[in-house]
């Protein structure tokens, strides 16, 4: 039972985290157009113009 007077916090200091670096990312734009980065892999056009 006395395990929950440290876990309690802590969890709950780690949860606070978390939404910091959750909030951080999103205002940073780290998830601002996702699918850009999916098309450039498959419609790679700078390594095409390389090899011709």
């Amino acid at each position: 039972m006395d395990i929950l007077y440290l876990l309690i916090p802590v969890s709950v200091v780690i949860v606070f985290v978390i939404g910091a670096i959750f909030w951080w990312a999103i205002s940073a734009g780290q998830f601002d157009e996702l699918d850009r980065e999916g098309k450039s892999v498959v419609e790679d056009r700078e390594s095409e113009s390389e090899y011709k």
